[in-house]
């Protein structure tokens, strides 16, 4: 246990997103498969693989139960301790179920076949129910992980009465159930057991269609008594595309009869025809309406159920829809899908839209009847069709209302105030939320909906549907439905637009609805889609200058009405004044001037913040009110101050004499005030002319002066940035005025703007002025004369010669000349190209022309060049297309501008014509995703450039990445189908024309496959080794390991950021990497990138970095233990990763748990990692430093001390050298004896170590044989009803069967071997031979018998006188009772030793001679055997009644079990013995290997269908068809069922078939002996399939059966077989040789250490043997009359005689009833039942038989070590069998007697019932023939009679002897 804590890998963490609703969340280990929450308690269950958790509703976890991995095979039918080839398994869950009823949870899982067990729903930890025994069909789920399974309660009746159930639907594995659907029941009743399928439909349970329908199940749900499955299936061609489809039956539909499949369509042309998950609930108003008003879904009312359906598509892109159905539409169409079926041949308009699915028939499965049929039968019936199921053309369509462009996996859907929200999972590891309206919306969910992995089907709100449950691959989280809370303002609350969250206004605060007090108020709540905050519309004044104070008025929007205790104040900034309302608005007053704040730079007014506040403190609304500055309004444009202020927005002035901005005012007039918006009577200057400046050279410019007659008679100046100091301004005539201009020097841009500004030269204010002009540079971009003559005309550039520049004309001294120079080339490239041209060539130089046509001509090495216009650039570029040359050559580039000027290229500019030549690729092999980088090498391979290149291996393109001497591609995806492909040839394309390749030179593989990775979680330092294991890395060039880090999708980060490392070490299999620092996100996918391939690693998760606690201990030694706590350490690092240091020391890190490591201390002395720490060790702290990865933490100071500080120079002399003397003498004289006793010694314990080993292992496998699994087999007793015999033939076996060919008994054949023509007289003399036997005279007369034929001889006169028990009432047997009296009476009685002369056996009672039956005893003198059997026969005759009744059933199960337990492991056929049995001799000896097989039985002339039938590969071929009789004839008693042989066994393990026989020519032969054919001697494989034919008695010829004849006498010839074991004699002559049933050994096993299975076959049966027990020994009303009849005439005479105690009594009891009938019974089940009983199952009844007897004596058994093991076995239970019957006789003691006439009463009963089923005449007929014996004895002794003689019965037996043996005599 104390290395389980650490390994527990369960997180349970809490993350607090807000103070009201915090995030919870539980991670599991395994994946998590199935999710159920008990409505109740709203506890959460986690069906994970291996594992079930109880969570409460926070997530914490309650309970866990383990449900694997376990040992399971593939194929193996439980109970697995009869397979082989077991194995660890993980068990998945497929199937959870909350069953609140009973308290349970159902849990299915794929161990075991899909084996259910029952869970304590309040500790999953406590089994309830599970049984493994009751075969297969309780097998409810599927064993494979792809086959998806759905459930759902229900209620059936049965009987009429209601009984719990629960429907699952499962699609079709291999090795599954083939059940579609199934209806499993939760408790036995009647034959049904506990999970058992207790419907049984074929055409929806058929086994050969079922596969190719490729179902997979996905939702389902109960409505109005109404069953639903939702499941996406092919249509059964060979199209495998999926089709969604609902199913329907009714809830009480015993039959399926009204079974139903709709298609469902989503999107245009079923788009999304894929179905993933769904959700069932009301719609809401708002869009019940809008679906209403649309016209596609009918008249939906909010309270109507709709089915809300995503579903993916097939058609390649990965894009999803949501789609929804009424599940009004659906049951309509349902209806009329049905209807149509039923009354109009499946047909609608006269279109066929219904068929019948999962059958082979193309029959149309439809009739027409009446059309009430539909309404009378609303479940359908037998003699209606079913399945039935729409064609696509009635399909039920939807549109899409929300489509997204990844995978939707799971949905759950919730209704806010009457609006409709649908939360949708995606494969990106997401739930978002969307508003479905009439225009459907989606929204930021907020936090916690995004997570790691892939949100799963499991999708659901808690009871409140306050919050969700997401889960993904390993988590379950708990959100709220909402995050209101998160915003602190009206704006952000209802820019979520999501229905759950408004404004409370009141309040302030976002909530949902039902959480704001005054939400039902007019704007006491308002909800963001169409309604807005609370808004100050408006203000009055608008605005105020800063100089100011007033009221204001404010117009808010959208405000509540406030009540006379809400108080309103306005806050203006810091300033705080109380409002009133009036009309309607809130009057404020404004702050005073000094409370103003300043006005800001570079701007006219301050914004004052305004917020208007209720209740105190409870914001509703909030703006600014601006105050305007008019003096600071010049600051917006200084170069036109006036314009500037009259034209703000507020109410300004400018004053020219004072050149002031001034709030406006109506007291100020006059010439020099210009009033607001009068902007055009601003003095200022504009106009400039020209607009055109050239750099360099100064111009003059002139402008225009307006409204300047306040500036009348002053000057000015003009300036701008660019010059050093302001101009003088000269007035011109008019309105004119100029400067001389500037020199201006720019380069920096072609040109520039040049904004002037005028100032008042006197006063130095600046007027007005707009003057702009543009300043241009020549030279900039114009480096050659062709430049320079396309320069735009407008701003007179020319070329200058002098200079060699363009500049503006009037600064060049020389004319422009006309023409340019001759055109002079630079540069060419490329500089080489392929013979046959077809290259773009690059010629740069100057003076190139000046536009295209300019180009004449053009040559290259001589070879003319085609010029290419379209990619002309002025002057400096041509580009021309080289053309072929016909060798190798090298030469100049020419060109021709204009008018016959060429430029030539120097010698070092040559172009050289060559042709490339590829030689080699490498490497040879790739990936088909491609991205494998390819070198080329040859010759001349950078002919050409980079952009003449095309590369192509096959038909796959290379992107060529560098060009040069090598050429390097990297390769496009293959897209072939064929892979490995072919050898490619590789090609290398130059231009149009030249190509070079190399043939089979590239091949594409299988892409590398990643199959698992470890660990899978990291740090976010990083720096964790990630192994990724997988195939074909060897083929990878490039691998990295890439991180991608998302805020969400709601998150303002567009691009993702990414984090990438690449690999540290890559072999074939195995990539290793370190995962790479990653910052702070919400969340992460991680990819392996292969070159080309991206693969995503799942799970792989980043976890905050662990956190460190402060050093509780600071000091360490040595010998201590070091413990750091934190939190955190878990999640991603293991002990053998961290790291640990003391100074430079590293320490062992022993142990890492989630909160604490403990390291070892250092083994060396540590010292300070730094030079300038290291002083003196022992006093100095030392850092401690822990490392996770790229983590490194210093989590305190240490300091380390040694334990020991003695000096060496006192510890060696004082007490080394001393000990080291010693020692030395010590070791001389010790050394020699020790090591030789040593020796022995471990020669010894090396002997007893290999015995003890070889007993463990023996003993370990007989306890696992122990551990059968001791569960009820009622479900194979129970599958039929028991075969009770008739009373006629159960008389005839309990009368004559024990005697010798008593099968062939004259009794049971009924038949007299009696001529016709004599039976009247044979007749007539019996009945005279019945007169004469009452005759008391006559049987006193009688001679000694032979006491073989007591038994017979009681049996005939049973017989005889059962005409009497007709004819009086049970006279007869009274006078038995007497005469059972008088014979205990007629000799003395024992008291001590509890002993009679006359006793029922030599223990206790016997004997009688008075009257009738008794004569017959004594004139027989016979032993006390007569009248036991007798007795025997008459309690058998009045108890058959009792045995149907009460005792047979526990009786039959008992056998069954038996026989069931016996045959569950081998049984060899020859010696009789068995591996599972009750005796100890019946015991087989060996331990003989085996496997359980299954073999798919089909049985000639019944039909198609195929009994799967369980044996072992050992059994016999005899024993093989035993079992398969069985199983297809179980329905059938034992007599009428086929013999074994009767019937002959075909193998068919192909197209041909084997017949298998017990002997035949391949039977393998050991020396003298032959070994009996088995399954495995055939080799028959599990799951195969044999036909079980009828022998045909046809005539066959003669050498045919000679043949066979010879054949088998051949093989017989020596008379010696085996089956599993030969006989131990034989054993020791065959050592040497192989073939014994255990080749390994030919040892004998010591059979002894085999008893414990007797122990595991009594544990299993124990509750049926205690079962058959009880019923026999109950005393109550079920005690036959006859019992209590019997046994209170036997206490009546023991009060007789007062010498005769209650042992005695006990005895009688014992011998008369137990011993004589019950014990019997037992041992012969045949006797009441039509059933076989094998010598193997006889010898285990015999052990029972023998405890019913030990239990029912008085004497005490004393046990001891040699007792007899099948004491032994039974020991325990003895004495509670004992008192069993001590008080079963007690109580029929003290039940009310039974009268004489009651006992007759009842015997009368038994005669009517049995009238004629006992043929008396062959019973007088079989006794004559017994006296005919003593004919001259009995004649003689009647002859000497007086009384004889008076009666003349020497006459009467004289004729009737010759009345029956046809004789004439002188009578």
């Amino acid at each position: 246990m104390a290395t389980w804590l650490p390994a527990v890998l369960l997180v349970l963490q809490v993350t607090t997103a807000s103070s009201e609703e915090p995030i919870l969340d539980f991670s599991t280990d395994t994946p998590i498969n199935n999710v159920a929450q008990d409505p109740q308690t709203g506890r959460v269950y986690l069906g994970a693989v291996n594992t079930i958790y109880q969570l409460n509703s926070s997530l914490y976890l309650e309970a866990r139960a383990e449900t694997g991995p376990k040992k399971d095979a593939r194929g193996c039918t439980p109970p697995v301790s009869t397979c082989q080839d077991l194995k660890d398994t993980n068990n998945t869950n497929k199937l959870l179920l909350v069953h609140s009823d009973n308290g349970s949870l159902i849990v299915c899982g794929s161990l075991y076949r899909g084996i259910c067990s029952l869970l304590n729903l309040t500790n999953v930890k406590e089994q309830i129910y599970y049984s493994d025994s009751k075969g297969e069909r309780t097998y409810a789920a599927s064993t494979e992980e792809h086959v998806s399974v759905v459930g759902v309660m229900a209620t059936l009746e049965i009987d009429d009465k209601p009984f719990s159930v629960f429907l699952v639907g499962k699609g079709y594995g291999s090795m599954d159930s083939s059940k579609l659907i199934s209806t499993r029941i939760v408790q036995n009743y009647r034959d049904w057991v506990v999970f058992e399928s207790i419907i049984e439909a074929s055409t929806v349970q058929a086994v050969p269609f079922v596969p190719k329908y490729l179902h997979d199940f996905r939702f389902t749900f109960k409505n109005d008594n109404f069953v639903y499955f939702l499941f996406s299936r092919t249509l059964g061609g060979t199209d495998n595309k999926n089709f969604t489809f609902v199913s329907r039956l009714c809830e009480n539909d015993n039959h399926y009869y009204s079974y139903t499949e709709l298609q469902l369509s989503c999107g245009v042309k079923n788009r999304y025809n894929k179905v993933q998950a769904a959700y069932l609930t009301d719609p809401g108003k708002e869009l019940a309406q809008a679906m209403s008003e649309s016209g596609e879904y009918g008249n939906v009312r909010e309270w109507d159920k709709v089915l809300f359906v995503v579903a993916s598509s097939e058609e390649g892109a990965t894009e999803s829809a949501l789609c929804m159905y009424p599940l009004k539409n659906i049951n309509q169409k349902l209806l009329a899908i049905v209807t149509a079926c039923y009354t109009n041949n499946g047909k609608i308009d006269d279109r066929l839209v219904v068929e019948s699915p999962y059958t082979s028939s193309k029959d149309d499965p439809c009739v027409k009847h009446d059309k009430g049929i539909v309404n009378h039968y609303k479940c359908g019936a037998d003699f209606l069709p079913s399945p039935l199921a729409s064609r696509q053309e009635f399909a039920l369509k939807a549109s899409p209302v929300f489509i997204r462009q990844n995978l939707l996996t799971a949905v759950a859907v919730a209704v806010e105030n009457d609006h409709t929200i649908a939360f949708l999972g995606h494969n990106a590891g997401e739930v978002i939320k969307v508003h479905l309206s009439s225009h459907p919306e989606a929204y930021n969910p907020g936090p916690g909906y995004k997570t790691s992995g892939y949100i799963n089907k499991n999708l659901f709100f808690d009871k409140t549907q306050a919050l969700l449950y997401i889960t993904t691959e390993k988590k379950i989280t708990k959100v709220p439905v909402q995050a209101c809370h998160l915003k602190s303002d009206c704006q952000s609350c209802v820019a979520q637009r999501d229905p759950y969250c408004g404004w409370c206004v009141l309040e302030g605060r976002c909530t949902r609805r039902s959480e704001c007090s005054r939400a039902e108020e007019k704007n006491g709540w308002l909800w963001s889609p169409t309604q807005q905050c609370v808004k100050i519309i408006s203000f009055h004044p608008p605005n105020l200058s800063c100089l100011k104070s007033q009221q204001v008025e404010i117009n808010v929007r959208a405000l509540p009405i406030l009540r006379d205790s809400g108080r309103i104040h306005c806050a203006f900034g810091s300033y705080q004044s109380n409002g009133r309302m009036v009309d309607g608005r809130i009057s404020c007053r404004l702050p005073e001037q000094h409370l103003i704040p300043a006005t800001p730079a570079h701007q006219d007014f301050v914004a004052v913040p305004v917020h208007i506040f209720v209740n105190g403190s409870v914001e509703v609304a909030s703006s600014e009110y601006k105050f305007y500055n008019c003096a600071a309004t010049v600051r917006k444009a200084e170069n036109t101050p006036c314009t500037s202020c009259v034209s703000s927005a507020w109410g300004c002035q400018w004053n020219i004499a004072a050149h002031t901005c001034t709030d406006l005012s109506d007291a100020e007039t006059g010439a020099n005030i210009i009033k607001h918006r009068q902007n055009k009577s601003c003095p200022r200057f504009e106009n400039p002319d020209p607009v055109l400046i050239p750099v360099g050279y100064k111009t003059r410019i002139s402008f225009e002066g307006i409204n300047l007659d306040p500036y009348k008679g002053r000057d000015f100046t003009i300036g701008t940035e660019l010059m050093k100091f302001e101009e003088d301004v000269k007035t011109e005539p008019g309105p004119f005025y100029s400067f001389s201009g500037y020199v201006f020097y720019f380069d920096r841009a072609h040109e520039t703007s040049v904004l002037f500004h005028v100032r008042d030269k006197y006063t130095g204010k600046k007027i007005d002025s707009s003057l702009s002009v543009t300043l241009y540079n020549c030279s900039l971009g114009r480096e050659d004369c062709s430049l320079c003559k396309n320069a735009d005309p407008k701003y007179q550039c020319v070329w200058c010669t002098q200079t060699s520049s363009c500049v503006y004309e009037q600064l060049c001294a020389s004319r422009e000349p006309e023409e340019c120079p001759d055109p002079q080339i630079t540069d060419i490239t490329p500089r080489f190209g392929p013979l046959k041209g077809g290259i773009a060539v690059t010629i740069k130089g100057s003076n190139l022309g000046i536009q295209k046509d300019d180009i004449k001509n053009i040559t290259v090495a001589g070879v003319p060049c085609k010029h290419l216009r379209e990619r002309y650039s002025v002057s400096t570029s041509v580009v021309c297309e080289i053309g072929p040359a016909k060798l190798y050559k090298t030469g100049e580039v020419e060109i021709e501008v204009g008018r016959g000027k060429k430029g030539i290229s120097t010698k070092t500019v040559r172009f050289t014509y060559r042709d490339p030549v590829a030689q080699s690729v490498s490497p040879e092999r790739g990936p088909k995703a491609g991205g494998t980088i390819l070198t080329i090498t040859g010759m001349n391979l950078n002919t050409a450039s980079k952009e003449d290149l095309q590369i192509m291996v096959g038909d796959v393109p290379c992107r060529v990445e560098s060009f040069g001497e090598r050429i390097t591609c990297k390769l496009s995806e293959y897209l072939g189908d064929t892979v490995p492909s072919a050898h490619l040839t590789f090609r290398v394309q130059y231009g149009e024309h030249t190509t070079t390749t190399i043939r089979t030179a590239f091949q594409f593989s299988n892409n590398p496959s990643v199959s698992d990775h470890q660990p899978r979680s990291s740090f976010i330092c990083g720096g964790r080794t990630i192994m990724v294991v997988g195939s074909g890395f060897e083929l990878v060039q490039k691998a990295s390991i890439r991180v991608v880090a998302s805020a969400g999708e709601w998150s303002r980060q567009t691009v993702p950021e990414e984090f990438v490392e690449q690999s540290t070490f890559k072999n074939d299999t195995l990539i290793k990497f370190m995962s790479p620092a990653v910052n702070e996100s919400q969340f992460f996918r991680t990819y392996v990138q292969l070159d080309n391939l991206q693969t995503e690693l799942t799970p792989f998760e980043y976890h905050p970095d662990p956190t460190f606690d402060s050093l509780s201990k600071t000091v360490i030694t040595e010998n201590s233990m070091i413990i750091v706590t934190g939190r955190g350490f878990s999640k991603a690092m293991t002990a053998k990763e961290a790291q640990a240091f003391v100074g430079d020391a590293q320490c062992n890190v022993n142990t890492l748990q989630d909160d604490k490591l403990f390291l070892d201390p250092p083994l060396t002395v540590p010292s300070a990692r730094s030079k300038r720490q290291r002083r003196d060790t022992g006093s100095n702290p030392l850092d401690l430093v822990i490392k996770f990865g790229n983590g490194e933490w210093l989590v305190g100071s240490v300091r380390y001390e040694r334990k020991y500080n003695l000096p060496l120079p006192i510890i060696i002399p004082a007490v080394l050298v001393p000990m080291l003397l010693i020692i030395a003498i010590s070791v001389v004289c010790y050394r020699r004896k020790s090591q030789q006793a040593e020796r022995e010694y471990e020669k010894v314990k090396h002997q007893l170590e290999n015995l003890e080993e070889s007993v463990r292992d023996r003993c370990k496998k007989e306890f696992t044989d122990l551990m059968i699994e001791m569960e009820d087999h009622t479900n194979d007793i129970s599958e039929g009803r028991i075969p009770f015999l008739d009373y006629k033939t159960y008389t005839d076996r309990v009368f004559f069967l024990p005697s010798k060919d008593g099968a062939n008994d004259v009794m049971i054949t009924g038949k007299l071997d009696i001529p016709e023509s004599r039976r009247a007289t044979v007749t007539q003399a019996l009945n005279q031979f019945s007169n004469l036997l009452n005759s008391k005279t006559f049987l006193i007369n009688r001679e000694r018998s032979e006491t073989v034929v007591e038994r017979m001889l009681s049996n005939w006169m049973s017989i005889c006188l059962y005409q009497y028990l007709k004819d009086s009432a049970g006279e007869p047997l009274y006078k038995l009772f007497r005469a059972l009296k008088h014979q205990i009476e007629k000799g003395p009685v024992d008291a001590q030793v509890k002993k009679a002369k006359y006793t029922l056996n030599d223990t206790g009672l016997l004997g009688d001679d008075v009257e009738y039956i008794v004569l017959v005893c004594d004139s027989l003198e016979m032993s006390e055997t007569v009248v036991e059997r007798m007795l025997s026969n008459w309690m058998s005759i009045c108890l058959y009644q009792y045995l149907k009744d009460s005792a047979g059933e526990p009786l039959y199960k008992l056998f069954r079990a038996l026989k069931h337990q016996i045959e569950k492991g081998p049984v060899d056929a020859q010696v009789k013995k068995a591996k599972y049995t009750l005796n100890d001799t019946g015991l087989l000896g060996d331990d003989v290997e085996y496997i359980v097989l299954t073999l798919q039985v089909l049985v000639q002339g019944e039909g198609p269908d195929i009994t799967p039938v369980k044996v072992l590969n050992c059994d016999t071929i005899s024993q093989v068809k035993e079992k398969i009789i069985e199983q297809v004839s179980k329905n059938l008693p034992h007599s009428q069922r086929p013999k074994v042989d009767g019937v002959t066994l075909e193998w068919r393990p192909g197209s041909t078939g084997q017949i298998l026989s017990d002997l035949d020519v391949t039977s393998q032969k050991e020396g003298r002996w032959r070994r009996i054919n088995t399954l495995a001697h055939y080799n028959v494989r599990d799951n195969a399939t044999v036909v079980l034919s009828r022998v045909q008695h046809t005539q066959q010829p003669y050498e045919q059966n000679h043949d066979n004849h010879e054949e088998r006498n051949a093989l017989l010839e020596d008379d010696k077989v085996f089956h599993l074991v030969r006989p131990a004699d034989e054993l020791d002559e065959m050592k040497s040789k192989r073939g014994s049933i255990k080749d390994k050994s030919m040892t004998k096993a010591i059979t002894e250490i085999y008893l414990t299975r007797l122990l595991s076959v009594k544990g299993t049966l124990q509750q049926f043997v205690d079962d058959f027990f009880r019923s026999v020994l109950c005393s109550g009303a079920a005690v036959p009359p006859a019992v209590k009849y019997f046994f209170d005439f036997l206490d009546e005479q023991a009060l007789r005689h007062e010498n005769v105690d209650e042992e005695t009594i006990h005895i009688w009891k014992t011998n008369s009833l137990p011993l004589r009938f019950w014990v019997n019974i037992l041992k012969n089940p045949h006797f009441i039942f039509d059933v076989h009983v094998s010598e193997v199952v006889d010898a285990s009844l015999s052990v029972i038989a023998q405890t019913f007897m030990d239990a029912c004596t008085k004497t005490e058994h004393k046990l001891s070590r040699d007792s007899p093991s099948n004491k032994l076995l039974y020991a325990k239970e003895i004495s509670t069998y004992k008192r069993m019957v001590d008080e079963y006789y007690k109580g029929i003691r003290q039940m009310v007697s039974v009268s004489d006439q009651e006992m007759n009463t009842h015997l009368a009963e038994v005669s009517r019932e049995h009238t004629d089923k006992l043929n008396t005449q062959v019973a007088l007929h079989q006794l004559y023939r017994y006296a005919s014996k003593y004919y001259d004895g009995i004649i003689m002794s009647l002859d000497e009679d007086p009384a004889a003689q008076s009666k003349q019965l020497t006459l009467r037996l004289q004729q009737i002897a010759a009345a029956l043996e046809n004789k004439v005599t002188d009578l």
